[in-house]
């Protein structure tokens, strides 16, 4: 009869032996991931993305998400296409918010500033978020121009209201507008909704 007893009291222990492992396994996970999610979505030049996105009436996590994606917060990157810095301006981009801002002592190479280009990167949000009024199609904007976005949305086939864009047919923005998003979304999960 003790036999019986040993074997099952050493049963029950081994299962509740393989449970505590499994936990520690699956919390030894999340904070792996937790950890590894922080470090893909940090808040670097945080005193130029608080202010300036203040100043431009954005949200500051966009501000961020537009920097990780774009640059993943290398205040020297350039694409193949010669955009410059932290927010990866243009340099007709450049020109056009230089004009607005009355700004004549900037010149494009200010753009690997990072106090700079996220001043310049942050009016540009600003502004398209305003002329827009939806993070998708400002950031659509922001890609592939306010043209092609205004000629999108009076497009029946691409906006059904004429506000939101329901297909993006150029897959490059597409694709960039849904990283945008994403990056968005989880920069508020971290940061904002804690």
């Amino acid at each position: 009869m003790s036999r019986v007893r040993n074997r099952k009291r050493s049963g029950w222990l081994g299962f509740v032996m393989i449970i505590v492992l499994i936990a520690f396994l699956v919390a030894a996970g999340y904070y792996s991931y937790r950890k590894w999610i922080y470090a893909e979505h940090p808040l670097k030049y945080t005193e130029y993305v608080e202010s300036y996105s203040r100043e431009y009436g954005i949200d500051k996590y966009l501000v961020y998400a537009v920097i990780k994606t774009e640059s993943g917060y290398d205040s020297t990157a350039v694409s193949n296409v010669g955009a410059r810095g932290l927010m990866q301006i243009m340099e007709d981009s450049f020109e056009w918010i230089k004009f607005k801002l009355g700004d004549e002592d900037t010149v494009y190479a200010d753009m690997f500033i990072a106090e700079e280009n996220i001043r310049y990167g942050c009016f540009l949000l600003g502004y398209l978020y305003d002329e827009f009024g939806n993070v998708e199609a400002a950031m659509a904007a922001y890609h592939a121009g306010r043209g092609a976005v205004n000629s999108w949305l009076e497009d029946p086939a691409y906006s059904s209201d004429g506000i939101h864009l329901d297909v993006i047919p150029i897959s490059d923005t597409a694709h960039y507008v849904n990283k945008i998003t994403t990056a968005l979304e989880t920069y508020k999960e971290l940061y904002e909704y804690n």
